[in-house]
Order: structure tokens, then sequence, then C-alpha cells
């Protein structure tokens, strides 16, 4: 009977033992529109998802799904994040417009700089000037591309003039709203479906940064690659990297600091020099692909530049309508990347 009791308490020790160590378990299910090979997975939210694990001792671990793999459509990863659908996401913000307001002033023409510069810009204002935007997330990071730039199937574009009648994708409304003040018909889409839409001849071109382009072999669809002379890009798009707050809220302490020392402005500036020497690999792809490639400056450029002055006036007016102080968010967001920009 001793015998029997004993290998009893034994059972039940363990079995409370297993049990606690499985509770000590957490798994964060972390969704996205690109394929897993991409840069923003392969390169930077599996090296941190791989870093918190290997600091929690393995006890926070991240399943990572790319390509849409949980159901949905882009423009549902942030409201699949708020609603507890899946843990984490990376996605561009744009691609639910209206639904960060103060945000979307680093869409704007002529906006960024260098990546690196400009994410810790985004990081400092979405801590600040733009917190109402995320409020209903933990943020991890909020970060941009490298500048964004022109290509398509068969124009080099080389003047202003060169838009007209060019069907052109474009990532967020201040990027169409500039396509179509140059002359194009602009065409909203998430990348993912780009390739297909130049394929079938939907669009003939479109704005994106090098980086993005390998992961759909849109270097070997579009020929002509157009960028702009001058320390200012012809736009960026921000990307947001976040978490359910209910998820995070029911951490541990532990496993709280765990998140919070892999977030913020230090991954911010990580992914913004990521992102910085993602462009010179793609871009030799390109090269190799057989692109021609031009760089406008001058008189093309002061054109563009008084549309990219409409747009912003258009987008200062929009969020004045929405009670928000349009103006001051856009001199905030300028002052933010002049701050950083005087640290390099």
């Amino acid at each position: 009977m001793n015998k029997i009791l004993g290998l009893l308490a034994t059972t039940i020790i363990s079995a409370g033992l297993s049990f606690s160590a499985s509770a000590d378990k957490v798994t964060l299910k972390f969704h996205t529109f690109v394929p897993m090979p991409a840069n923003s997975n392969a390169k930077f939210v599996k090296p941190w998802a791989d870093k918190v694990t290997k600091e929690s001792n393995g006890e926070i671990i991240t399943e990572m799904y790319p390509s849409m793999q949980l159901g949905g459509k882009p423009p549902q990863l942030v409201d699949q994040v708020r609603e507890g659908v899946v843990d984490l996401a990376w996605t561009v913000a744009g691609y639910t417009p209206g639904r960060f307001p103060r945000l979307s002033v680093f869409e704007l023409p002529f906006m960024p700089t260098s990546a690196k510069i400009t994410a810790q810009a985004v990081q400092e204002f979405v801590e600040t000037a733009g917190a109402e935007d995320l409020k209903d997330y933990k943020i991890l990071a909020v970060h941009v591309h490298a500048p964004g730039m022109i290509h398509t199937k068969k124009t080099l574009i080389k003047s202003v003039a060169d838009f007209k009648g060019l069907k052109l994708r474009g990532p967020t409304r201040s990027a169409t709203n500039l396509l179509k003040k140059l002359g194009a018909t602009p065409v909203g889409m998430p990348v993912p479906k780009v390739a297909p839409s130049l394929s079938k001849g939907v669009i003939d071109g479109m704005v994106v940064p090098w980086e993005i382009m390998p992961s759909f072999k849109l270097q070997e669809l579009t020929k002509s690659h157009t960028n702009i002379a001058g320390n200012r890009g012809l736009y960026t798009t921000p990307f947001l990297f976040i978490m359910n707050k209910a998820k995070y809220n029911s951490l541990s302490n532990a496993h709280k600091k765990i998140i919070d020392n892999n977030a913020g402005m230090s991954l911010a500036k990580q992914a913004g020099i990521l992102w910085d020497g993602f462009e010179g690999p793609a871009k030799s792809l390109a090269v190799k692909a057989g692109g021609e490639f031009h760089v406008l400056s001058g008189a093309p450029v002061a054109e563009i530049k008084k549309a990219g002055n409409e747009v912003i006036q258009d987008w200062i007016k929009k969020a004045n309508s929405k009670g928000l102080d349009g103006q001051k968010l856009y001199d905030t967001a300028k002052s933010l990347i002049a701050k950083y920009e005087k640290t390099y």
C-alpha cells in the first residue's frame, strides 16, 4: 500500500511539474502577407522570434504563418491582431486607408530620407504625437523602407510627360494621389497583387523600393527603373510590427520584460539599417535582368515636387477635417526626421 501511495504521489507531483512547465510556455501566432523568403520574414521577424525564444529559455515560441496562410486579405491583418485572431503581424499601415490618420503623414511625397533615419523618426512619432493611432496594440516597432521609386514594363520615365496614360500601382492614398497629379492612372493594391497585374496588363508599372522586388520577381516583369535625385525620396511606407495587447498583458512579468527588451526604438533602428542594406542586392538583380535606369533631376523633380506639395496640402486639409492639426503633424514629422538626420 505504501508503495502504491508513494507511486501515486510521485505521479501527481510529476504531473504538477509538467503542467507548471507547460503553463510557462507561450506560443505566439505571427501572420503576414509576404512569403517566407521575403526579407521582412527571413531577416527581421524570424531572427527576432529566435532571439526572444533564446532569451526566454525556450518559453516563448513564435509560429510563422506567411502569405496569409491563416486566411483573410492583407488589409485585414491589423484587425486580426487587434481582435486576437493572431498574436503578431507585420504589415503595411497604408493598406487600411484612414485607419492611422496621424501616421500616414510619413507617406507624403519627399518626406523620407534613409530608412535608418526615417524609421527612428517614425518610432518616436508613434510613441508621442501619433500614439493615438496605435493605442489598441502593443507596438513592437514601426519602421519604413528606403525611399521608393518608379518601375515600369516598357516606358523609362525621363520627364513628367512620360507619366501620362500609364497605369501605375501605388501602395497608399498619398502615393496614388501623387501619381494622379502627375498624369498617371493610379491603381491601389497590396504588393502580392502586383506581379499578376503586371502579367495580365492590368498595370504598366508600380512604385516600390528595390527591397521587395525579388520576393515577387518584379525585376523580371519591369525593365525600366526611375529614381529621384536629392536627399529626400519620392515616398516611403510605414510598416507595423505589432502585437495583440491582451496577449501581451497576459504574459508574466518576466516574459513582458523580454518582449519589451526586443521592442521600441532599438528595434526600429535595426529595421531601418536592414532595409537600407536590402536595396543594393535587390537592385543588382534588376541590373542582371537587363534593366534600364534613369535618375530624374532638375526641372522634372521641381515639377514632381510642385505636385507633391499639392498632395501635402490635400493631406493637411483632410487631417483637419478629422479634427486633427494637419500642419502640426506634418511639421512634427519633418522635424523628427531632421532631428535623427543630425545624428549621422
